[in-house]
């Protein structure tokens, strides 16, 4: 039986994955983006969170959603010290670094480069920013997490990426053409962009963005905030 993958979009950098029926979130920041206001975040409720980075526009949700699902929280070992002084269990919380494999009930997690900062939204170190590839059954899928363009990607090259999540929105991040870049780089041809229209300097062009990856024959998917796909 083919692996089952569906994410769906909650705005910024935040996505949720279903895994075969296992619910695993990404940098939850949905109260306090305006493009979310009408997602309902006491119905989210995964069995993991990841966090790429600290970051108040990644993080701002993570208390809230964790207490009322129990979730476990994923982080790299310095975000995770802050996930566990905001009262998470120490038992619900996986710190992990650089080059690291986790092996979990819904598949393996590496966490791999990003270039990007990192602190803590009281103010304190946390730790190097990161991304995550998934391995599930025969799937791979990589979250960029917040990053600029970086010559590091291209170690993914050889992973046989199914999709990859990458930021798009440009100022804080990867622009779309440097995402195009991206994309070669990773040797992956299905791209969901993150990180982009949340705030005025991130606002891209959507039409321009989805031409700009059809002309180096790639796709690129910018789904609505709320909505699922198939992955």
């Amino acid at each position: 039986m083919a692996d089952q993958i569906s994410v769906t979009y909650y705005g910024q950098s935040c996505v949720e994955f279903t895994f075969n029926g296992t619910k695993v979130l990404l940098d939850p920041f949905i109260t306090y983006n305006p493009l979310a206001k009408y997602i309902d975040i006491s119905s989210i409720e995964p069995d993991y969170i990841f966090l790429s980075h600290g970051h108040q526009d990644h993080v701002a949700d993570m208390e809230r959603i964790q207490k009322k699902s129990n979730a476990t929280v994923v982080a790299i070992v310095e975000t995770a010290e802050w996930v566990r002084k905001q009262g998470v269990e120490s038992e619900n919380v996986i710190e992990f670094n650089f080059g690291g494999t986790l092996t979990l009930p819904f598949g393996k997690v590496k966490m791999v480069y990003a270039l990007h900062t990192n602190s803590t939204p009281d103010g304190n170190y946390g730790g190097f920013p990161c991304g995550y590839v998934f391995f599930i059954g025969d799937r791979r899928v990589y979250f960029a997490g917040d990053t600029g363009l970086t010559l590091e990607m291209k170690l993914l090259d050889d992973l046989d990426l199914d999709w990859a999540f990458l930021p798009i929105g440009g100022h804080y991040t990867m622009d779309m053409f440097d995402a195009v870049k991206a994309a070669g780089f990773i040797n992956c041809k299905n791209i969901v962009g993150i990180h982009y229209d949340t705030f005025p300097p991130i606002a891209i062009d959507k039409k321009k963005a989805i031409a700009l990856f059809q002309e180096s024959e790639l796709r690129l998917e910018l789904p609505s905030i709320g909505e699922t796909i198939i992955l």
